[in-house]
């Protein structure tokens, strides 16, 4: 069984992977939706709870300001319509993670839709996914299996905790685009831009359930489909999605009916089994949440959040690329945090640190290796930019320049200059001194010597490094070529 990009082949027949994705991403916020509990994660179990959060009788919610806010910058931020007056409601179902019996969501009512998001799909290019409703919702607690020998606890802490759900269109048509998806997602939500979540999928402030099913390649049928749940990292999701996958079309290919159920992912055997028949809409009996009122948000309110976010990384990388000249997968390299994009940008309008493009080359070949997290450099850009003027005024070699960075970032206030001559690493350009290692050089090597002089040119090459060796790497390479061309002169 083979997989390509339109699907697999079950008998002669090819069929088309048809993917939508469901994210759960929790909001940035320190107390919880409807109560003042705090959101922390990884407090001792329980001991972040109160009436509200445990559903106990009478215990009232009111929203949190600052979730709402967050949502609002999501939903902006991926291009949905925020709705001035959307609505709480009840989702109703029983399990031990959920103390009240609900879940308080929004339904026919939500806070945003008619979004969308684009990426580059390995197998089709620019692709561009409609989000077709974005809404705020509290978290349920909990489940853990393995705490208790025979039991299942219980841990409340994350109950009420705020989310938004991103419902997408199923215009996915693979697993590696869920995982170019979600990656996108998470740059644009997360704390590199816009803010509104950590997205760390460990602690679950990132939770995805995938919905696919798989069609004849060419049609425009949706078929049945499955959900696959419990996956907790994006190489995680591309793995349980290609394992359902081919799950599907090996049972279509066998000529069984595919079920609409809810899978579970075992990430240890890569297999994904059926837990329980797939819920609809009708299942859960949404009614209006009787405790809220519908939320109602200014046009004011609104236009201020719209204002503040920040230019985002597609509107980033277009401007790069116009701007600096760079090509599209350098302009993604730049972008990959707001607080990249405006270094590079501060370091091209440094005096004398050279063009876009080879500021570009000093960014993603040298200054991002310093950083540990890949979201920052830790060097200031007035003392990068002292080493990339060193550089293009010859007194430092780009190997030499590499020496210089990191110790110039653990030493931030000593300057560029002073620390090239403590490492002994400022280039020799003294037309003496290098003659003298080219005439060395060239006593060393007599048999090199006459094999160049009788034609062969590429031993140059071999030359000039032999210079550099002797020199330790302090001689300027030009000056070097230009002494050992006058040297070799018949």
């Amino acid at each position: 069984m083979t997989a390509s990009a339109g699907g697999e082949r079950a008998g002669a027949a090819p069929w088309e992977t048809v993917v939508g994705l469901e994210v759960h991403v929790q909001l940035l916020t320190r107390t919880k939706m409807f109560c003042g509990c705090s959101a922390k994660y990884g407090d001792p179990p329980n001991t972040n709870v109160c009436p509200v959060c445990l559903g106990l009788p009478g215990a009232l919610p009111a929203p949190n300001e600052e979730a709402v806010r967050l949502a609002v910058r999501a939903a902006y931020a991926l291009g949905c319509t925020v709705h001035g007056r959307s609505v709480f409601a009840r989702k109703n179902y029983f399990y031990p993670d959920l103390p009240k019996g609900y879940q308080i969501s929004q339904f026919d009512e939500p806070l945003a839709t008619g979004g969308a998001l684009a990426f580059v799909s390995v197998e089709r290019g620019p692709v561009t996914v409609r989000i077709k409703r974005l809404h705020l919702e509290e978290d349920a607690g909990k489940s853990f299996h393995d705490r208790v020998p025979g039991k299942t606890a219980v841990d409340f802490n994350r109950s009420g905790v705020p989310l938004v759900e991103i419902v997408s269109e199923p215009d996915l048509r693979s697993p590696a685009e869920a995982r170019a998806y979600l990656t996108v997602l998470k740059q644009v939500l997360g704390p590199g831009y816009v803010k509104v979540s950590n997205c760390n999928m460990e602690e679950g402030s990132l939770r995805v359930d995938a919905n696919l099913s798989i069609r004849p390649a060419g049609s425009t049928e949706l078929r049945t489909r499955t959900e696959v749940k419990n996956l907790n990292s994006f190489s995680g999701v591309e793995r349980a999605l290609t394992a359902e996958r081919e799950r599907q079309v090996a049972a279509t290919g066998r000529g069984e009916e595919i079920v609409q159920a809810t899978m579970l992912f075992d990430a240890a055997t890569g297999a994904v089994r059926a837990t329980r028949s797939k819920e609809e809409a009708q299942d859960y009996r949404y009614f209006p949440e009787p405790d809220l009122p519908p939320l109602v948000l200014t046009e004011r309110w609104l236009a201020t959040e719209k204002q503040a976010l920040p230019e985002l990384p597609a509107a980033k990388r277009e401007r790069f690329e116009k701007a600096y000249v760079l090509s599209g997968a350098e302009s993604v390299v730049v972008t990959a945090t707001a607080a990249i994009a405006d270094y590079f940008e501060a370091l091209v309008g440094a005096p004398g640190a050279g063009s876009g493009k080879e500021v570009w080359n000093w960014v993603a070949n040298d200054l991002l290796s310093l950083s540990a997290d890949g979201e920052t450099i830790p060097l200031p850009v007035a003392r990068a930019s002292e080493v990339l003027q060193l550089a293009r005024a010859g007194k430092l070699s780009r190997q030499a320049a590499r020496r210089v960075l990191p110790d110039l970032a653990a030493r931030p206030a000593d300057a560029a200059l002073a620390v090239a001559e403590r490492l002994g690493l400022l280039q020799v350009s003294d037309g003496g001194a290098i003659d003298g290692w080219v005439r060395e050089t060239l006593e060393a090597h007599a048999a090199e010597v006459a094999r160049y002089r009788a034609g062969e040119a590429k031993l140059m090459g071999f030359l000039v490094g032999q210079v550099m060796k002797r020199s330790a790497g302090k001689a300027d390479p030009k000056a070097v070529s230009a002494a050992l061309a006058r040297a070799l002169k018949p």
